[in-house]
């Protein structure tokens, strides 16, 4: 069933979360639906020209002839301050077949700060534009350029100027994740601030940072004005967070994933990536995820508690399959009444 008071569609972006969204999570998220493009986890850069391996290791789509997850594109996400290195880097990550450049400005984590990467950036807005138009000139116009800033570092004073400064220097696109570096992920995101931004830049905006709900998404548009969003951990929490949406725009019905659906999901991440990790990590992925989930699904901490200490791929695969009996009984009830 769809309304006659459709809404404009939403392009929404899968922000990049460092060791968390991979291009297993990448696969997943995207098969669900709902989500337009993929960012990858960093590639540090730092003086040298690094080899293929490492832009395959963090974005292997580029293997397949095409950087999409599933048809969904994806962006390869540099990081570092050298405008040169990151210049040489990007040029190499287009000659191995990425067919866009996102630029982090934005990670708040200490170690990437002290090493000249990230946030840290933000502190000299001539800087970043130096970055971002190194990286510009380096690659073919048709290679969108595109960065990712917070709304500063020791404060919120030069979101601005951070965003001028990454316009005059080519960027094609700008996410801004709503909170400064000072803030971490504490609550509020600072949504008004995207607001400013958009109306004084001629490029898209995507605004980022605590769009948990569709409640909180037809919020922070009406603050914003933006027309693309981007979501890490509440995609997470949320994994069909995106259809939601695009949905409610739609002017359609649409019911939310549900417990046993997720269920589902989890068990078929494990079983795709338990071959790859050194079986003392086996299962902490996914235990990892549950920690998102838990925000969202009341029964995630349930389910978390029954695995937290387990390490035996038998005895994982046990709580799994009690839970996936549980919720086979709970179809075939639905089915008798």
């Amino acid at each position: 069933m769809t309304s006659k008071t459709a809404l404009p569609r939403p392009k929404i972006y899968q922000a990049p979360m460092e060791g968390v969204i991979d291009h297993h999570v990448r696969k997943m998220l995207c098969a669900i639906g709902g989500i337009d493009l993929c960012v990858t986890e960093f590639v540090r850069v730092t003086n040298t020209r690094l080899p293929r391996r490492v832009f395959t290791r963090l974005c292997p789509e580029l293997l397949h002839g095409a950087a999409t997850a599933g048809g969904t594109p994806v962006r390869l996400q540099l990081l570092g301050g050298n405008p040169e290195a990151m210049a040489a880097n990007a040029h190499k990550a287009v000659e191995v077949g990425a067919s866009a450049i996102d630029l982090n400005f934005g990670c708040p984590a200490k170690s990437v700060n002290n090493s000249d990467g990230g946030a840290c950036l933000l502190q000299s807005p001539d800087r970043l534009e130096a970055i971002v138009g190194a990286v510009r000139r380096a690659v073919p116009q048709a290679i969108p350029v595109t960065a990712k800033i917070r709304l500063g570092y020791n404060d919120r004073s030069t979101y601005l100027d951070n965003a001028l400064a990454a316009a005059a220097g080519g960027a094609s696109e700008l996410a801004v994740h709503a909170r400064a570096k000072v803030d971490g992920y504490k609550p509020p995101a600072y949504w008004a601030c995207i607001g400013e931004i958009k109306e004084r830049l001629d490029i898209p905006v995507i605004a980022n940072g605590d769009i948990w709900t569709l409640e909180a998404f037809k919020r922070c548009r009406a603050v914003t004005g933006c027309e693309a969003f981007m979501f890490g951990r509440s995609l997470l929490a949320r994994p069909d967070l995106g259809l939601q949406i695009k949905a409610f725009c739609a002017g359609e019905n649409y019911r939310p994933m549900g417990w046993q659906q997720v269920v589902a999901l989890l068990w078929d991440y494990y079983q795709t990536t338990r071959e790859i990790y050194p079986s003392k990590y086996l299962g902490n992925r996914i235990k990892q995820w549950l920690a998102y989930l838990k925000l969202a699904f009341p029964e995630a901490r349930i389910f978390f508690e029954k695995l937290k200490r387990l390490r035996m791929a038998e005895a994982i695969e046990a709580v799994f399959i009690r839970e996936l009996q549980g919720r086979q009984r709970a179809l075939e009830e639905i089915d008798v009444l």
